[in-house]
């Protein structure tokens, strides 16, 4: 078996995969493992309370919840179940607080609604007229848990192949597949593509159509001062807007006791772009030339998007976001933390991939679409693509 990706969703399936029998060979094309999505999220364990019944992303973050959990303790990986607080800053709130209460008694989440008060008692300095606590969400560190994969995969035999991009897909000879690399060409049984934002890409090397395309966001962060991070104890969020995969604008307190604060969201100029001077004229003609984008755009460009694009380049409307939630804090309180890129498969007709997209072809399965909370779902999706390998 060929898995192509070293972030945590190729090394949770390859690792699958090894402990069912198989002899697999991972291909990573940057030069480190968690390079990209796992690498620069914010590490949080999500507990599963945002996704629709039933869905995909319900199912396996309820379910993943508890299984990177019990692996990254059993490996010795820093993890911490803190629960969380998702704030109503204002009684227009309150209605999509209450779905998200009821989503989360459909789930199995453990979680319930509890007044301003009781809110302050988890966080004295948080604003709301009305909380719901979540108790299974943790904080994780995603990067050690791909770290562990690594070392399990090595002591079982699995090949791992760093600087090793996939160039050329095509059917083997005698069945299965062939992927040339530059340096060679490896036959296997099946392939797996993991290669989360170049995942359409990969899959149309192997002959496929994509049904939806990756488009690029940037989520840019801010770290509280540490002289202001006894503001935050745990993990705040807004309610989220329920049109958009993105959950707003929250407060995570990190295992080293740091408060990081993000993600906005904003188009990257290129796929793996983390800066406003990072552009490729390669990828904005990719989503220029695909009409789902500007079909998204004519949804969500004013006021969404201005107003994303505002906060994105003002400290000041970035620290305003915070502050609806904790008062206390101002632009005096923050400093630049790094940004991320998040892999949204988007549908022609404009509307944004929801749930997980995973994608069979003969002797080939594709993740097309493993956003947020992938990496929490990492070990169940990767027993999903293994059963897919096998059927």
């Amino acid at each position: 078996m060929v898995v192509i990706g070293g972030g945590i969703l190729g090394l949770a399936v390859a690792w699958e995969l090894t402990r069912r029998g198989s002899h697999v060979t991972v291909l990573e094309k940057e030069n480190s493992w968690a390079a990209h999505q796992t690498g620069h999220n914010s590490n949080v364990v999500h507990a599963g309370l945002y996704y629709r019944p039933g869905s995909a992303k319900a199912r396996m973050s309820v379910a993943g919840n508890r299984s990177i959990v019990d692996f990254a303790r059993a490996n010795g990986v820093g993890v911490e179940v803190c629960g969380k607080l998702v704030v109503a800053t204002a009684e227009a709130e309150l209605p999509a607080l209450g779905v998200l209460a009821e989503r989360a008694e459909a789930n199995g989440v453990p979680a319930k609604l509890i007044s301003s008060e009781e809110a302050r008692e988890y966080e004295p300095e948080v604003s709301c007229v009305k909380a719901l606590r979540v108790e299974s969400t943790g904080i994780i560190d995603f990067p050690g848990v791909c770290a562990a994969l690594v070392r399990l995969l090595e002591e079982k035999g699995a090949e791992l192949r760093l600087g090793t991009p996939a160039l050329a897909i095509r059917p083997g000879r005698a069945g299965g597949v062939e992927i040339a690399t530059g340096r060679e060409v490896l036959a296997a049984d099946a392939l797996v593509n993991c290669a989360g934002l170049q995942a359409d890409r990969v899959a149309e090397l192997a002959g496929l159509t994509p049904t939806a395309r990756i488009v690029p966001f940037r989520g840019e962060y801010y770290e509280l001062r540490p002289a202001r991070a006894h503001l935050v104890h745990g993990l705040i969020y807004p309610v989220p807007d329920p049109a958009l995969p993105f959950l707003g604008v929250h407060l995570t307190r990190m295992l080293d006791g740091s408060v990081h604060a993000g993600p906005n969201a904003v188009l990257a100029l290129r796929r793996e772009g983390y800066r406003w001077r990072d552009i490729s004229a390669a990828d904005l003609l990719d989503v220029a030339r695909y009409p789902g984008s500007w079909r998204l755009a004519r949804k969500y460009a004013y006021p969404t998007g201005l107003d994303e694009i505002r906060r994105s380049l003002s400290k000041r409307r970035f620290a305003a976001s915070l502050a609806r939630l904790v008062p206390a804090i101002g632009p005096e309180d923050i400093v630049r933390a790094g940004s991320g890129v998040r892999a949204q498969a988007l549908f022609p007709d404009g509307s944004l991939v929801q749930d997980f997209l995973i994608s069979s072809a003969p002797n080939q399965v594709h993740v097309l679409n493993a956003p947020s909370p992938a990496a929490t779902s990492a070990l169940e999706i990767g027993k999903h693509v293994a059963n897919l390998v096998s059927a």
